[in-house]
């Protein structure tokens, strides 16, 4: 669990959760950046970990996902914050959380596609860019990871 304030971010198991985890997915990916609903939700969903950031009244402002934990290695996906929130570090505190899920689980790296915007961001907590640019739902992305062995 990662606090910030009233914020606290939580690995949901129940339908709930996941319900609050797409909420904030659709506002962010589909509604703000255009991406249509049938690639947002996918089938990764149903067995991925899922990550929510809560504020101090319960409402989701935040989300996160994981898969993956094969060969040591977990993929980070779907990190978005409701755009009234950005600013405050909560990506971070949603970050934080996965990485700690993921050495929990005794993986050596994280992974993930991070949006070319977002670079600056992953690299700011440890990432390294591992690909060159690539288009996904028309959005460039750049593969990154994180060896969380020396962190």
């Amino acid at each position: 669990m990662s606090h910030n304030l009233q914020i606290t971010v939580k690995i949901v198991t129940d339908e709930k959760g996941r319900q609050d985890a797409y909420a904030v997915r659709q506002k962010v990916f589909v509604e703000e950046q255009g991406v249509p609903l049938i690639l947002e939700l996918d089938e990764y969903d149903q067995d991925a970990i899922h990550f929510v950031a809560y504020d101090e009244a319960d409402q989701p402002i935040g989300a996160g996902r994981m898969r993956g934990l094969v060969n040591a290695h977990a993929k980070a996906e779907r990190i978005c914050i409701l755009p009234e929130h950005r600013g405050k570090h909560l990506g971070n505190l949603i970050m934080n959380a996965l990485e700690e899920h993921a050495r929990n689980k005794s993986m050596k790296k994280l992974l993930l596609n991070a949006q070319s915007y977002a670079v600056p961001f992953y690299e700011k907590l440890g990432y390294v860019v591992t690909s060159p640019e690539f288009m996904d739902a028309d959005i460039p992305h750049r593969a990154m990871e994180k060896d969380l062995r020396t962190t």
